[in-house]
């Protein structure tokens, strides 16, 4: 094997056979000064295995002749492969532990595998049980037909409901419902005025109001939904699809489900 300390080529660099890459690095006058051309397999860094995984293959930095090699605002530094600028994939990305995204991860369909079923009907949380030893609780979320919005609370000694500042932006007050849970006893409850800021209940009782509220309201800042529509998939939606994230379609989508 010849040793040498520094090699330049001026032109081009080919390492193994074959007459494709002649092709991508230019003929005669098209030439691309500066290119190269590697067989392979390569192996770039500390990639230790016993056969070749791919063509190319790159490990951790480990030329201690090399400065430490770090990335600003890194979270798994150091980094044996970094780019700058834009990449592409033209084929699937098999990735082994996290992802990590600084921005929207957009695609024409994302697909989550997990426990190799795909619900995209229902969304849930799971978490330890607050109050069994080895029991775990999942809890679905509510569905409706509208882009709703809602505050709860108690309402003790008072006949104003206070409504959140945004709401006057963000809800339409005439979509606005109100639901009463009387604390005690029967108060013969009722709303007597929405406002833009505030509801006004009374009571038909000489006891002082005393009760839970629910308070609902659509939103306006996007437009109603269609809950039904005729179609085959959420592509066929008759509305802005822009304004919706929908689950099991868009995102979190899980495989072996027959929908």
């Amino acid at each position: 094997m010849t040793k040498l300390s520094d090699v330049y080529v001026g032109k081009r660099l080919f390492c193994g056979q074959s007459a494709i890459p002649q092709i991508n690095l230019g003929i005669g006058p098209l030439e691309a000064r500066g290119s190269a051309y590697f067989e392979g397999p390569t192996v770039t860094g500390l990639f230790p295995s016993p056969w070749p995984y791919a063509a190319n293959m790159v490990g951790p930095n480990i030329n201690l002749d090399s400065p430490f090699t770090f990335t600003p605002g890194g979270l798994y530094n150091p980094y044996s492969q970094m780019v700058l600028g834009n990449s592409g994939v033209l084929g699937n990305l098999d990735i082994g532990f996290a992802v990590t995204a600084r921005g929207p991860i957009i695609g024409l369909d994302v697909i989550s595998i997990i426990g190799g079923r795909r619900l995209s009907s229902c969304k849930t949380f799971d978490i330890s049980h607050p109050s069994k030893k080895d029991y775990r609780l999942r809890h679905s979320c509510p569905e409706g037909p509208s882009n709703d919005v809602y505050v709860r609370g108690r309402l003790k000694n008072k006949k104003n409901i206070v409504l959140p500042e945004y709401w006057k932006d963000l809800v339409d007050i005439n979509s606005i419902t109100v639901s009463i849970t009387p604390i005690g006893a029967p108060q013969d409850i009722f709303v007597k005025r929405i406002a833009l800021d505030k509801i006004l209940l009374d009571s038909n009782s000489v006891i002082p109001i005393n009760c839970h509220y629910h308070v609902y309201g659509e939103r306006i800042d996007g437009e109603s939904l269609i809950p039904e529509y005729e179609g085959e998939s959420p592509a066929d939606y008759p509305g802005n699809n822009n304004e919706y994230s929908v689950v099991g379609y868009h995102y979190d989508v899980k495989e072996n489900r027959n929908d």
